[in-house]
């Protein structure tokens, strides 16, 4: 049997074809537009994801056996928009999980609603990606849209949608809206009330890995598919890349280094930071995560190289770096202001500790140790919680340099696990969809037999101590900038 795993990017969807084993038989990807209608601002059509999906699913498919297609589940871009009206048209272009135009819902929801009430109904904070200050910015800015609205939905539910014609959503992605009961599962009545929707306007919530229905008659004939493949709820990206890595079951843990960095750990608990630094959201595998997120990591490095140094040759710059754990230069990786665990978005990258004989060499190492520093400030905020790691997964575009991945092994005092093959959230819903169809019967299990580790790389002890001192000295610089950061920003 194959399964579809549709990760729904926001630049393009990648679709993947995998057989009952495991292995992945065909990758498609399709791109779209993005629109930005004002500075900050960040749309989609959905019609354009539902156009591309369709076709991206034909071309996967078209050199086997249609008639062995069991399942299709999901990854997706988290907390965009949808607003659908009483004939189930899309209202407005989808606003997306980067869009920043919600900085007054955000302060209304945190400093009037307050931090302490949202964490409590939803085991989170306002920002500006989350869904329902978004919600509340049409309510706000467009109300003629807003009194249309008949169902609220995200991106990749909305083709979970349009494949079955039910309205559903996953209890991942539905944990990044800021109108979920993260601890409970269920939608939160309070930040119903408080946005001005009912629960009736928000989709029915599934476990990641459950079946919501099957596809319609005249989307099979569409896609050429029998009218028996199964869909699954699926995932929100951070959640599906994380069952695509084996990053399930209980203190379990994935470092993504893409665009954006992020450290992601998987437990059996429910568990809140007092200062919601991290990310509390439930996970794929019907328990719950941890997620620290940072807005700016393998992307300081393509800063670095491309824009600074003018260089596209990332590997011999990093073979002048000499010793490890020994440099004075630091580098803050603050390009575009930072998430976890600071929430400031005046934040701004900084190099300090250079002298006359700072070299590029100590530059460039400066700028691989910032990230792993900045990740370990996440890690930091996990162990306060009584979260104790080994080992962790590393994944994303930054972890196929081996030089940052020992810089990270050592900074955060880990063994970090590398995989043979790393297609993030199109696997992880190929995997949703697999358990859907009772092929495997959990998560945990077919995480278990179907993703390989080929080389683990392990800390060094005396390294681990010189960076532990690195590491003290870095704390001391944001605390100390963050005054001049306000004024400059």
């Amino acid at each position: 049997m194959y399964y579809i795993g549709v990760d729904l990017g926001t630049s393009a969807v990648k679709l993947l074809l995998m057989d009952q084993d495991g292995a992945i038989c065909k990758i498609v990807s399709r791109e779209y537009p993005i629109y930005f209608p004002h500075p900050g601002w960040s749309q989609q059509d959905p019609k354009d994801w539902w156009e591309q999906t369709v076709l991206g699913i034909r071309e996967l498919t078209e050199d086997v056996d249609k008639s062995q297609v069991a399942g299709i589940s999901f990854g997706g871009q988290m907390h965009g928009l949808v607003i659908l009206d009483e004939e189930d048209e899309v209202i407005r272009p989808a606003l997306l999980w980067n869009d920043g135009r919600t900085y007054e819902e955000c302060d209304y929801l945190n400093e009037v609603i307050g931090k302490k009430k949202l964490s409590e109904y939803t085991a989170n904070i306002a920002f500006t990606g989350f869904t329902a200050p978004k919600i509340l910015w049409v309510k706000n800015k467009e109300p003629e849209n807003f009194a249309r609205i008949k169902k609220i939905m995200l991106p990749k539910d909305y083709i979970a949608y349009r494949l079955t014609g039910v309205h559903c959503t996953d209890v991942s992605d539905a944990s990044g809206m800021l109108l979920f009961d993260v601890k409970n599962r269920k939608w939160s009545q309070q930040m119903c009330e408080i946005c001005g929707i009912t629960t009736d306007q928000l989709a029915t919530c599934y476990e990641s890995y459950e079946c919501v229905g099957t596809l319609l008659p005249e989307v099979a004939k569409l896609l050429g598919l029998p009218e028996t493949v199964k869909v699954a709820a699926g995932a929100g990206d951070n959640a599906a890349a994380a069952v695509g890595t084996g990053t399930v079951g209980d203190g379990r843990c994935n470092i993504s280094l893409g665009t954006s960095g992020t450290i992601f750990i998987s437990s059996k608990k429910f568990g809140v930071d007092g200062n919601n630094a991290l990310h509390s959201f439930a996970h794929a595998d019907g328990s719950y995560h941890l997620m620290g997120c940072m807005l700016s990591a393998a992307s300081c490095n393509k800063w670095w190289m491309d824009d600074i140094l003018g260089t596209s040759d990332y590997a011999a710059q990093q073979e002048a770096i000499g010793k490890l754990g020994e440099n004075h230069v630091y580098f803050l990786p603050y390009l575009m202001g930072e998430r976890s665990p600071h929430n400031d978005p005046n934040a701004r990258a900084t190099f300090i500790g250079m002298t006359m004989d700072t070299t590029r060499a100590d530059m460039t190492q400066a700028v691989l140790e910032g990230v792993a520093f900045a990740l370990r400030d996440s890690l930091e905020v996990a162990k306060s919680l009584g979260i104790h790691l080994e080992r962790t997964k590393i994944c994303g575009g930054g972890a196929k340099s081996p030089l940052w991945r020992k810089i990270i092994a050592n900074v955060l005092n880990l063994k970090v696990d590398v995989l043979e093959s790393e297609e993030g959230p199109a696997m992880g819903g190929a995997m949703l969809a697999a358990v859907a169809c009772g092929e495997y019967a959990s998560v945990e299990e077919i995480a278990s037999k179907v993703v390989k580790v080929v080389e683990t790389v392990e800390p060094d002890p005396g390294l681990v101590q010189k960076y532990e001192g690195r590491y003290a000295q870095f704390c001391k610089i944001y605390p100390a900038c963050k005054p001049v950061f306000d004024i400059i920003h």
